[in-house]
């Protein structure tokens, strides 16, 4: 929820134009709870069946519903470490990031709020396998998700005599 006023009302329509384009799609938007982002939205997706704007999630259902997802667009710094672990492609709604090793990992693509922009950068991902497998393996610059099996090889092999665990 970094965007407001006019960012939010291309976002919407951004929504909107890919709702149309796509209609097999599926979109679903956690909306913020704050009026100003809720009325900048909900006019613009408004009778599209295959938009669905939701409340907020808890972290439980939110990982959840990341896991489903193809394509993860999102102003949220969080979000932009979360979804690369699970191999999705970032597209970020901001003109920069707290976190540029996504960026330069090729995991997260800032593109801003202009409407068209988001279109095009969605669709591209939809349409082009290449670009889509492009982010969606590059490498997660926030580790593979294997610290915790790591950690246990190193102490098996400190504390118990194991094989020394190929450096990482």
């Amino acid at each position: 929820r970094e965007n407001l006023g006019a960012a939010m009302e291309d976002i919407g329509a951004a929504v909107a134009d890919l709702a149309q384009r796509f209609p097999d799609l599926t979109i679903v938007f956690p909306i913020h709870k704050n009026p100003k982002v809720r009325s900048a939205i909900a006019p613009r997706v408004e009778g599209l069946e295959n938009v669905l704007l939701i409340e907020p999630l808890a972290y439980a259902h939110f990982a959840r519903a990341l896991s489903l997802a193809d394509i993860v667009l999102t102003d949220s710094g969080g979000v932009q470490e979360e979804a690369p672990s699970l191999a999705k492609p970032v597209l970020v709604m901001r003109e920069n990031t707290e976190r540029p090793e996504a960026v330069l990992a090729g995991t997260v693509k800032l593109i801003g709020t202009h409407r068209q922009r988001l279109v095009d950068e969605v669709s591209l991902l939809l349409e082009s396998d290449e670009a889509y497998q492009g982010m969606a393996n590059a490498a997660n610059p926030y580790g593979d998700g294997r610290a915790a099996e790591r950690t246990v090889a190193a102490i098996k092999w400190k504390f118990f005599g194991t094989d020394r665990p190929v450096d990482y």
